[in-house]
C-alpha cells in the first residue's frame, strides 16, 4: 500500500496498488479493483483523476 510519509506533508508516497481508474463518457473518473475488475468509487466532486491511482490505456 502507498504510504503517506510526514504528516501535513500533503503528497503521497508511491503508487496505490492493485488500483486503476478509468474515466467515463460523463467525464467523471471511476476507480476499479484490479483484482475483481469492480467498480469501487466514482469521483464526482471535480472531474480531476484520483491522485496516486494509475490509469488505464
Amino acid at each position: 500500500m502507498a504510504t503517506n510519509g510526514i504528516s501535513g506533508d500533503n503528497r503521497r508516497h508511491g503508487a496505490v496498488r492493485k488500483r486503476s481508474q478509468t474515466q467515463t463518457q460523463s467525464g467523471h473518473w471511476v476507480k476499479r479493483d484490479s483484482n475483481t475488475g469492480r467498480f469501487m468509487d466514482v469521483k464526482t466532486s471535480s472531474k480531476t483523476p484520483f491522485k496516486g491511482v494509475r490509469k488505464e490505456k
